[in-house]
């Protein structure tokens, strides 16, 4: 199959949200009153994000999740992507499949595909997302204030766990790994939190690296810490049967491919979340406090500091 071929036949779909999508030297987008572009990137790269025999339906949903998870954390409306593919050969079952996935998310969230890149090579994947919001609205990292409460959503750990299985460094359950796989294969980016935030959380970030090094950014950009209450974390019933175990509690604190949010909210906004999460029917848990200096503490059931191996991943470390 010949490389436009290709792109014809898996990637070229009507684009209404752009005045020109797939198809010419560049796309055409307009942004409508006040609103500002967010824009970010994400690659995923075989071996290093996913393993080799990934099932492409979901591969090619998670694709443009975690990169709509992105627009998430900015408190933006996703509107546009573009696609930038290196495959080592053009297997039409394995693209059919992929496209379905990524269109499925896709048309959810009412995202146009308007452009990309394909090339023969290992198999690699990059998404660049571009979404609206006005800029007094935007999500920040730099915005926690003193005496904010710190929030996540949904559960931490489980794609990590999940992870772990597959590698071999811990044993699940089947009905272990059924809970926690599709946090790991299947996330879901939390867009309508993003936006239910906007003009209530001072910071915000996705987390992709571990709750630990995410919440840390947002640290190191308003210059302030965090106390952490460990046994306030939100986990599944998989994680929690082996939270005793090291590494596990360690996906929770520090583990990847969450794709939940983190944030910050003044005190006095503690009861809008809960009607937040009560709305969306999405959990979210307080699980501590921005204060003064630099940092995070974790404390265990006893207000003790915790010795934190790992703050997160890192691609060269």
């Amino acid at each position: 199959m010949k490389e436009f071929d290709l792109i014809r036949r898996y990637f070229t779909r009507p684009s209404p949200g752009s005045l020109l999508g797939v198809g010419d030297d560049a796309a055409l987008v307009m942004v409508s009153g006040d609103n500002v572009l967010a824009v970010s990137s994400d690659m995923l790269v075989c071996g290093t994000h996913f393993l080799p025999d990934a099932d492409p339906f979901l591969l090619g949903h998670k694709t443009l999740a975690v990169n709509l998870s992105d627009m998430a954390a900015m408190g933006a409306t996703p509107r546009w992507a573009t696609l930038a593919i290196s495959l080592p050969e053009a297997n039409e079952p394995w693209l059919e499949q992929f496209s379905t996935g990524f269109f499925s998310l896709a048309q959810q969230y009412s995202v146009d595909l308007i452009g990309g890149d394909t090339a023969r090579g290992p198999l690699s994947l990059c998404v660049t997302i571009l979404g609206e919001v006005t800029a007094q609205q935007a999500l920040w990292r730099n915005g926690a204030q003193l005496g904010d409460e710190v929030w996540v959503s949904g559960k931490l750990g489980d794609a990590a766990l999940a992870l772990a299985h597959l590698q071999g460094h811990i044993v699940l359950s089947d009905s272990e790994y059924s809970e926690c796989a599709p946090a790991l294969h299947r996330p879901q980016p939390r867009i309508e939190l993003g936006l239910a935030l906007r003009g209530i959380a001072n910071s915000a970030i996705d987390i992709s690296d571990g709750l630990l090094a995410d919440l840390g950014h947002i640290l190191d950009a308003s210059r302030l810490g965090a106390r952490l209450d460990f046994p306030a974390l939100p986990i599944s019933h998989a994680v929690g049967a082996h939270f005793h175990h090291p590494l596990v509690q360690q996906c929770a604190l520090s583990g990847g491919d969450d794709y939940e949010l983190c944030f910050t909210v003044p005190a006095v906004h503690h009861a809008k979340i809960l009607h937040i999460a009560e709305q969306l029917g999405l959990p979210l848990t307080q699980i501590g406090i921005i204060v003064a200096g630099s940092g995070c503490v974790v404390l265990d059931k006893l207000g003790k500091p915790k010795n934190i191996e790992a703050a997160g991943y890192d691609h060269f470390r």
